[in-house]
């Protein structure tokens, strides 16, 4: 049985759409609201941001991390600042450049409705953050600065130094632990969700884990929003904290919440390059580093000190291939630059994976001291990681995955299939299509939280009125016991191999053959080793320990387990999109220079994935997407 895909746009014009919509909604009174509990899972800027402010209205909200503070959420990672169409610095920006940016960046594979709003919200984020005391950078005259990012000829992002996700997130924080002090908001650190409950069709809670104690416990209310971020660590080898995870939005697609886009991921084009086997994760350098440095190789293979190169013997491949936007290319089209030098062996390091990034021209020009103000904490990171001065020598930067732009299917209401599902930034697909473009993540992320579910979640509770329900209702009684049964399966298999081999193992298939570039051979290929590779893994794994205790090797079989299932589902979506779009590249399908070639007319489309069952391929349900205000163009950035 297939889906219905409701997108609930509302009518109207592209500019009155979310005003309108606002105003149309079904609102909740004050005292009703104190009767309403919402459990929000995950604390970075969309999950913090959602509870503190559904409290600040009234709701009793329940919130769930599974870090030990609310501010460790891997939102602290972000760097390189946030997208916002204030067009401070004069330069032609607009709420609609921002949309028209976001929807080209993402080669028209998102909704319309969904980005003008972003874009029209992208305003008042920045005051609301500054308002809190966020310390963004600021010009000699006390104006807040601007610089540019990847994908656009303005200059919209707003930035502090290289640590804007920390700064935000600080804000977010302090507005979360003013509620959970006023006990609007209670809070549960060191807790992870392994199931979500499902009865007569709504969300109404989830179960947890305490990962101090090895509790086992349910929590209902009446909606659920997920907060929990992407799933970039299936590759094993992510800018990611090892920590993040899917297990929350795959228990929900398990219980019938729709995986929208999933092969949509986003490959980072500036990461310090792999050194080795040793490995658990990479490190992003900020895109924003590309405002000031020039991207290069030599033009034959050359093993000579970077310095001793001279000029005509140096190729700054973006600047030649796309000119008009040179360094700031989108992402995906500058990582996919950056592999094409390498595969034609002109890449640098020991290993040939790598690219340079130059900062001598602008510290010619600006002096270090600019330099430094700008970009000193990334420098101080780069030379701790290398042990080599980017100040005297070129970084030397690889692409590598970063971001999700699939996620769980939501309409414009940010609700899942599952009524009373919602879920916001990472998590979700919503806003940026098939590539999503630098310092719009914090964008969604506070968008989503601040000023868009604390609006529509009204219009679902005044709407479907939920019954009480608590946790002895026997669909939480049911959900503890699978969630038991699953953890006692793990540790009675008494295997050979660690959880962390096996997910290595599936890094390198997925990184191989559904990663920068995808090809029908390689992705059917994938999708006959991964179950084969599960197979084994739940025949030969080993989880020391047990499950009344802190033990990081069981949260961590749950969580690669669950990698095991969603790395086939993003390849099966990757083999049926024979289309090339953003970071989806089909090698089948690009232009004779080599960029992503669309295929429009049988591909327009949202392609969410419905779990039909264990041992069952799943159901491919389509949302046509509809462009009525932006042309659908061959995406060009020369």
């Amino acid at each position: 049985m297939t889906l219905q895909l409701d997108a609930r746009t509302p009518p109207g014009p592209l500019a009155e759409k979310w005003n309108r919509h606002r105003f149309e909604m079904k609102l909740v009174n004050p005292a009703n609201k104190r009767k309403n509990t919402i459990i929000v899972v995950g604390t970075g800027l969309a999950g913090g941001a959602a509870a503190a402010t559904m409290s600040e209205l009234g709701y009793n909200v329940k919130c769930f991390c599974f870090q030990d503070s609310p501010r460790r959420a891997h939102s602290i990672a972000a760097q390189g600042g946030i997208n916002a169409a204030k067009n401070y610095q004069n330069d032609g920006d607009s709420i609609y450049r921002l949309f028209y940016d976001t929807i080209k960046g993402g080669d028209f594979r998102s909704r319309e409705g969904n980005v003008y709003r972003l874009a029209e919200l992208s305003v008042n984020i920045i005051d609301q953050c500054v308002a809190q005391g966020v310390p963004f950078a600021r010009e000699y005259g006390g104006l807040l600065s601007n610089r540019s990012f990847g994908g656009a000829q303005v200059s919209r992002t707003f930035y502090a130094r290289g640590q804007t996700g920390q700064q935000l997130l600080l804000g977010a924080y302090q507005a979360l632990e003013r509620q959970i002090a006023r006990g609007g908001v209670k809070m549960f650190p060191r807790t992870e969700m392994l199931d979500l409950v499902v009865i007569d069709g709504k969300a109404r809670g989830i179960v947890t884990r305490d990962l101090v104690t090895g509790a086992i416990e349910s929590h209902a209310g009446e909606a659920v929003v997920l907060a929990t971020g992407g799933y970039g660590n299936v590759y094993y080898l992510s800018t990611n904290a090892q920590g993040s995870n899917a297990t929350a939005i795959w228990r929900a697609y398990k219980r019938g919440a729709a995986f929208a886009n999933p092969c949509f991921t986003q490959i980072h084009p500036t990461c310090i390059p792999v050194t080795g086997e040793h490995q658990s994760k990479l490190t992003l350098m900020s895109e924003s580093l590309r405002n000031d440095g020039r991207v290069w190789v030599p033009k034959k293979p050359d093993k000579r000190d970077p310095r001793q190169i001279p000029e005509e013997d140096r190729d700054y491949f973006l600047e030649r291939k796309y000119p008009a936007f040179g360094n700031l290319a989108p992402r995906d089209i500058a990582s996919r630059a950056a592999k094409e030098v390498c595969d034609e062996g002109r890449g640098v390091g020991e290993s040939g994976l790598g690219v340079y990034l130059d900062f001598a021209d602008a510290i010619k020009r600006l002096g270090r001291d600019v330099i430094e103000e700008r970009y000193g904490n990334l420098f101080e990171m780069y030379q701790r990681i290398t042990d080599e001065n980017p100040y005297d020598v070129p970084m030397r930067i690889y692409p590598a995955v970063h971001y999700t732009m699939g996620g769980l299917w939501v309409d414009y209401n940010l609700m899942g299939t599952i009524d009373g599902l919602h879920v916001t930034g990472e998590a979700n697909f919503s806003d940026h299509g098939a590539n999503r473009l630098g310092a719009s993540a914090l964008m969604q992320g506070l968008a989503d939280g601040y000023f868009i579910i604390p609006n529509t979640i009204g219009q679902y509770l005044a709407s479907q009125k939920p019954p009480k329900v608590d946790a002895s209702h026997p669909a939480f009684v049911s959900a503890e016991a699978e969630v038991v049964e699953r953890t006692n399966r793990f540790l009675s298999i008494n295997g050979k191999r660690t959880v962390s081999s096996f997910h290595r193992e599936l890094g390198k298939i997925m990184w191989n053959y559904c990663g920068m570039s995808r090809n029908e051979l390689g992705l059917k290929l994938a999708l006959k080793k991964i179950p084969e590779l599960r197979q084994e893994f739940w025949r030969d794994v080993n989880v020391p320990g047990s499950d009344v205790e802190l033990n990081q090797a069981l949260e961590k079989a749950g969580r690669v387990a669950d990698f095991l299932e969603l790395g086939e589902l993003m390849c099966l979506d990757a083999l049926h999109r024979t289309e090339s779009c953003g970071a989806h590249f089909r090698e089948e399908s690009q232009t004779p220079d080599g960029e992503a070639l669309r295929d429009d007319e049988n591909f327009a489309y949202v392609a969410a994935w419905q779990y039909a069952g264990e041992g069952k391929s799943p159901i491919l349900n389509k949302e046509p997407l509809v462009f009525e205000n932006v042309k659908l163009s061959q995406r060009s950035y020369k």
